[in-house]
Formats: structure tokens, sequence, C-alpha cells
């Protein structure tokens, strides 16, 4: 049976980055599964790379074909951005496979809903707050059209979305501190050797 591991965390914790340096790492053996969003795509993303880009249409297609294993709709300054995990035969769970994917609480709840608890774990990566403040800053200084509006609704709305409560109530009880990248992402492989082994 495959594994699956969401990476979770604020907005500027270090997601990307992890996500990017843990599949990276060929001994890893980490599959990637790309998630799909109604967001416009930022300066030097590709598409199916980082997501897949889509629109409101072809999400509400796939939602009356029921393939949508979870979604987050979030009403910006710029509109509702929607960012979704599709059953799209990325991931197969009756392989040895072990795939990792960014999303929320919210998300790791449906997906683990969706696909076992058994088979579904939380990387829950934490930062403090004025670090994060200064890294959503740089990414939209530079950006080529900043949006520094969402920047500061994301950071306020993500101390409601990943409460201590919140995380408690999925019963997260491991957190990985990104105050130092490389000994956070040493302890997130040794997670992932302990629980696939």
């Amino acid at each position: 049976m495959a594994d699956i591991f969401v990476i979770m965390g604020k907005s500027s914790s270090g997601k990307d980055t992890i996500f990017s340096r843990l599949v990276g790492q060929a001994d890893c053996g980490l599959k990637t599964v790309t998630m799909y969003t109604t967001r416009p795509m930022r300066d030097g993303e590709a598409d199916g790379r980082e997501y897949f880009f889509t629109d409101e249409e072809h999400c509400a297609q796939y939602e009356e074909q029921g393939r949508i294993v979870e979604l987050r709709a979030y009403n910006t300054v710029y509109g509702v951005w929607k960012y979704f995990t599709l059953d799209d035969g990325q991931i197969d769970m009756d392989s040895k496979e072990t795939y990792i994917i960014i999303g929320t609480l919210e998300a790791y709840d449906k997906i683990r809903n969706y696909y076992g608890k058994d088979r579904v774990h939380p990387i829950y990566i934490e930062v403090d707050a004025k670090t994060r403040i200064h890294r959503a800053l740089a990414r939209e200084d530079s950006q080529k059209n900043p949006k520094y509006a969402e920047m500061c609704r994301r950071f306020l709305a993500d101390e409601d979305d990943f409460s201590d409560d919140k995380i408690a109530a999925l019963d997260i009880d491991i957190r990985f501190n990104n105050d130092d990248l490389d000994r956070c992402i040493d302890k997130i492989r040794a997670y992932i050797a302990d629980v696939i082994n």
C-alpha cells in the first residue's frame, strides 16, 4: 500500500522549499502529486510543475464528476481562488509508492478521509511570525506585480487557519521547526523513513 505525506504550515514557513529539497533527493524516493488551482500563475511558475492552472468551468466539471478529493476556496482581494486535489490517476494506493503533497490542515483532513487515516501522514512546518513576515515580503518584492494586500490577508488568515486547537483536533502531534532548513529537512527525512519502514 502507498503512503501519502502532506506538508502543511502557514504561508512563508518554507513548505515549497522543503518540498523541493525532499523531492530533489533521489534517495527519498518521493513521488509528487501536482495540485490544481484557479489562481493566476506567479512569475517563474509553470503549468504542471507547481500546480495545474485551470479555470472555474473545469473546476465545476470535476466537481460534477465527483473527482475532487478536497477543495479550498479563498476569498482574496483579487477574487475567489480555488486550490484542489483531483483524483486524476496521479495517486495509486495499490502501489508501494511514497507520495508527497503540500496542503492545508483542511486538505490534510479530507485527503486522510479519502485515502485512509493509516496511509496519510502529516508533516507540519512551523516558523516564528517575524521570520514569516520577512520571507513573505521578500517574495512579494521579487514579483513583477507585488500583491502586498493579499500577503497581509494570508498572514492574518493563517493565524486562525493553523491554530493550535485545529492542529490538535487532527491529532498532529509532531512539528518540524524550520529555523534551520538543513536540520529541519534531516528531521523530516528521518520521520518519513520511520513511517514507511
